[in-house]
C-alpha cells in the first residue's frame, strides 16, 4: 500500500501522454479528486486516527476543496459561508484567468486534510508529484503559482475556522470514569481500551442546532433476569444470531466492520491489522458513486463535501447519545451473565453501545448521497477489496445503510433495537443537513 499514492498519478501521466500534452486531462478528471481522498484515507489509517476524529479531517478537507470549486463556478455552486456555523466569507479569487480551479481544489483539500490533525508533510509526496505532473503537461508556472496561492488562501481560512470548533479543548478534557454498575459500559477485550472521545458531543456542529437536537429515547431498561423483558430478548437475539451466522451474514458483517485498528492475539503474540474507518468507507463510496454516475469534477467536490458534513454532524449527534446513556455492550452482558466464553464475530470498539455509531453515520451519509445522485442508484462497493473482502452490490445508498444496520448486529457489537433506532436517527441528521444546506444552484 505504501506506493499506492504514485500509481494513479502514473496512470494519469501515461494517459495524458497517449492523448495530448494538456494539464486539463489530469486536473479536471473527477477520478483524481477521488484518488486524493483515498490518499487521505491512507494517511488516516496509517496514523491510527479513530473514526470519530477521522470524520473531522474528512469534513474540513472536503469543505476546503468545495469552496474552491464554488469560487470557480459561482453560477453553479454556492459557498458554505454563512451556512455552516461560524464560517465567515471565504477569500475571493483575484486572478481567475490564471487559476485552474480543479487543481487548486485538490491542493486545498490536501493542505487542510494534512493540517487538521496530521503530522506535517504527510501528503507532501502526493502534492509534489501532482505539481510536477501538471508542470510536465503544460500548466504554466504562472497558473501553477496562482492556483496554489488561491488554494492556500482558502485552506488557510478553513483552518482558522476549524481551530474554533472546541477540538483542542477536548484533548485535555476530563477522562471517562468507568463505574462497575449493572448495565453501564466497561472496557471490552482484547484491548480493554479507555472510552473513546467522551467529550465529542462538545465539538461544534456544522449544521445541527446542537449535539442533542435529535437525542433518541432511552434504550430498554437493563434486565437480565426477566426472560419476558425487552432487554433480555434483545440479549438473546444477539447471542443466538452470532452463534448461527450464515456465510452471507459473516460477509455482511466483515464488509462493514471498518475497524481501523484491530488487535489480534495468537498465543503470546499480539499484532494489529488496519482498515479504513466507517467515515473513510463512506468517503470511498462517494468516489465510486461519482464514477458510476459519470459526473464531473465539480459534482465530485460537491458530493464529498455534503457527505462529509453529514458524517461529521452524525458523529457528534451519536456521541451525545452514547455518553448520555452509557450502555453496556452485548459481549460484556453475555460474558458476565450467560456464557463467559462467548465472543462476538467482530472486535467490540471502545465506547458505549447505544446508539450505534456506524448505523447512524451510514444512514446520514446515505441521505446526503441520495440528494446528489438520486434514489434507486445501483452501484458496486469495492472499498474493502484491497483488504481482501469481496465487493457488495446495492440498489441504493439507503439499502446500503440498511445492510449496515444488520451488519453491526451480525457482528455481535450491538443490540438490533439500537441499530434500528440509529438508522432512523441518522436519517434525521442527514435530512437536516440536506434541507439546510444550499450548495448547488
Amino acid at each position: 500500500m505504501k506506493n499506492s499514492k504514485f500509481l494513479f498519478i502514473l496512470f494519469l501521466f501515461q494517459y495524458a501522454c497517449n492523448t495530448a500534452s494538456d494539464y486539463k486531462t489530469i486536473t479536471h478528471n473527477p477520478d483524481l479528486y477521488a484518488n486524493t481522498v483515498h490518499e487521505l484515507n491512507q494517511v488516516v489509517m496509517g496514523n491510527n486516527f479513530s473514526p470519530i476524529v477521522a470524520s473531522r479531517n474528512y469534513a474540513y478537507a472536503a469543505i476546503a476543496g468545495y469552496e474552491v470549486t464554488a469560487a470557480g463556478s459561482p453560477s453553479q455552486y454556492q459557498s458554505l459561508a454563512g451556512q455552516l456555523k461560524n464560517l465567515e466569507a471565504i477569500p475571493a479569487p483575484e486572478d481567475t484567468a490564471n487559476i485552474d480551479f480543479p487543481y487548486a481544489s485538490i491542493v486545498a483539500y490536501c493542505m487542510v486534510g494534512e493540517a487538521v490533525t496530521f503530522p506535517e508533510g504527510s501528503m507532501k509526496a502526493y502534492t509534489d508529484s501532482l505539481h510536477q505532473l501538471v508542470k510536465a503537461h503544460g500548466m504554466s508556472s504562472k497558473m501553477i503559482e496562482a492556483s496554489e496561492a488561491y488554494a492556500k488562501k482558502v485552506g488557510g481560512a478553513i483552518m482558522v475556522w476549524s481551530k474554533k470548533d472546541h477540538y483542542a479543548q477536548t484533548r485535555s478534557a476530563e477522562k471517562y470514569t468507568v463505574k462497575d454498575i449493572p448495565g453501564r459500559w466497561v472496557p471490552t477485550p482484547p484491548m480493554y481500551a479507555s472510552a473513546a472521545e467522551p467529550h465529542w458531543m462538545e465539538i461544534r456542529t456544522m449544521v445541527l442546532d446542537s449535539a442533542n437536537q435529535f437525542r433518541p429515547i432511552a434504550p430498554p431498561t437493563f434486565n437480565v433476569t426477566d426472560k419476558n423483558s425487552e432487554y433480555y430478548k434483545n440479549v438473546m437475539m444477539v447471542k443466538n444470531a452470532v452463534d448461527s451466522l450464515t456465510e452471507e451474514q459473516k460477509h455482511i458483517a466483515n464488509f462493514w466492520d471498518d475497524n481501523p485498528f484491530k488487535m489480534n492475539i495468537a498465543g503470546h503474540a499480539m499484532f494489529s491489522t488496519k482498515k479504513f474507518s466507517p467515515p473513510g468507507h463512506w468517503m470511498s463510496v462517494v468516489g465510486i458513486a461519482n464514477k458510476t454516475a459519470g459526473q464531473d469534477f465539480n459534482t465530485a467536490t460537491y458530493a464529498f463535501a455534503k457527505t462529509a458534513i453529514a458524517l461529521f454532524d452524525a458523529f457528534i449527534h451519536c456521541w451525545d447519545a452514547k455518553y448520555a446513556f452509557n450502555t453496556i455492550r452485548p459481549e460484556t452482558v453475555i460474558n458476565k451473565y450467560f456464557d463467559p466464553n462467548w465472543r462476538p464475530l467482530l472486535q467490540t470498539p471502545a465506547f458505549p453501545e447505544y446508539t450505534c455509531g456506524h448505523s447512524t453515520i451510514s444512514s446520514s451519509a446515505a441521505e446526503a448521497l441520495t440528494s446528489v445522485y438520486g434514489d434507486n442508484f445501483s452501484y458496486t462497493d469495492s472499498t474493502e477489496l484491497e483488504f481482501g473482502i469481496a465487493n457488495r452490490k446495492f440498489t441504493s445508498f439507503r439499502q446500503a445503510a440498511e445492510e449496515n444496520n444488520w451488519a453491526r448486529f451480525y457482528g455481535g457489537l450491538h443490540f438490533h433495537n439500537s441499530c434500528i433506532t440509529s438508522t432512523a436517527q441518522g436519517k434525521l441528521v442527514g435530512n437536516w443537513v440536506v434541507s439546510h444546506l444550499k450548495m448547488k444552484k
